[in-house]
């Protein structure tokens, strides 16, 4: 049996810590996901509400109001960007994200997800404002990561989700000249 590799936890600077097997952390349920999730195989789904989210992933994770769970809003591109995002969900206490969403998403699903862009939009919107005065400085840092999260819906993220869409359908990237599927 091969040996899981070793992967500190990120911005742990006090001690070296290992994420260790994925399936401790990464126990959120599909049901359970919320729909702000940017489709994509990582997704929060009933996270706890303690905010350590974007301390670790902040060009990666931002906070809903209703319960302070965490969202994924960006899928990672790279191996840095897949250790923040595991080290986001290490520190979960609810274990309640998962990095199973390939086995769920579909293109027409994603496509469904993306007809609701208005709606996410109109909160992503709602909620920066609220929290850009806010007197506190975590909701202010959410504010800051709801205005990237909506310049990213109103520009990049509906080519990611194309590209997103032809691997689901063809499990894998596509090669220069091959069409992308619409949304």
């Amino acid at each position: 049996m091969a040996a899981s590799p070793r992967i500190l936890v990120a911005n742990r600077a006090e001690r070296e810590l290992l994420l260790g097997p994925t399936e401790r952390y990464l126990r959120g349920r599909w049901a359970d996901r919320d729909w702000r999730n940017v489709p994509g195989p990582f997704y929060g789904a009933r996270t706890d509400n303690c905010w350590t989210g974007r301390e670790i992933a902040p060009d990666h994770v931002v906070y809903e109001d209703e319960f302070g769970s965490e969202i994924v809003f960006r899928q990672p591109r790279d191996a840095v960007e897949v250790r923040l995002v595991l080290s986001a969900a290490w520190n979960d206490p609810y274990a309640s994200y998962a990095v199973d969403g390939d086995a769920h998403w579909t293109l027409d699903l994603v496509r469904k997800w993306w007809s609701d862009r208005d709606r996410l939009a109109a909160w992503i919107d709602g909620l920066q404002r609220a929290w850009s005065v806010s007197e506190r400085a975590d909701e202010r840092d959410n504010a800051a990561g709801l205005r990237d999260f909506g310049r990213y819906l109103a520009g990049g993220l509906e080519g990611d989700l194309r590209g997103y869409g032809f691997w689901l359908d063809h499990r894998r990237a596509p090669r220069p000249g091959e069409t992308l599927p619409d949304l």
